[in-house]
């Protein structure tokens, strides 16, 4: 697990439910952020998009909260789903997020993070000698890789754009 050193310690199956819901909601709320922004600058397709990934994730974590039953997931979450460099395996790397971006971006920035999910829970089913661990985990990891599946899926949906794509029509002038 060294490329998840820095990932909070999966010692039971609360640990698992809380890690796993939080790698979800921290993607909702990623998601919900960027089609809010592709909102503002107009890019309905875009909003689509980042909707979509944000409603299959919200799916995700509505679900961790039902299979946990009586374990209180969110709170489990506060206390001990840190991970230290601050940032879950499933968010995406917005610094090269742009106003312009067509889907194929959209989705070139989500597919990295759902990667590192699924590596993320493969790697606890491989490390962990919990059978009810390794049986929840795996669960999960069938999950990513729907969401990975899907995201290829996607891909083949939304071409790669142009060289040419940053470029606006109608780029902003100077007033001097």
């Amino acid at each position: 697990m060294s490329q998840f050193a820095d990932a909070p310690k999966i010692a039971s199956l609360a640990d698992l439910f809380a890690v796993a819901y939080q790698i979800e909601a921290d993607a909702v709320e990623r998601y919900t952020v960027l089609a809010d922004q592709m909102e503002t600058h107009n890019n309905p397709e875009l909003v689509a998009v980042f909707r979509d990934l944000a409603r299959a994730e919200a799916i995700h974590r509505d679900e961790i909260l039902r299979l946990a039953g009586d374990i209180d997931v969110i709170a489990h979450a506060q206390r001990m789903a840190k991970w230290k460099r601050g940032e879950s395996p499933e968010e995406s790397d917005l610094s090269s997020a742009h106003y312009l971006m067509t889907p194929w971006h959209a989705l070139q920035l989500a597919l990295p993070g759902e990667e590192r999910a699924l590596a993320f829970f493969t790697s606890i089913v491989e490390s962990t000698t919990d059978p009810e661990i390794k049986r929840m985990a795996a669960e999960f990891m069938e999950e990513e890789t729907e969401h990975v599946n899907l995201v290829h899926q996607l891909l083949k949906k939304y071409p790669s754009p142009p060289e040419s794509w940053p470029q606006e029509s109608d780029p902003p002038v100077s007033q001097e």
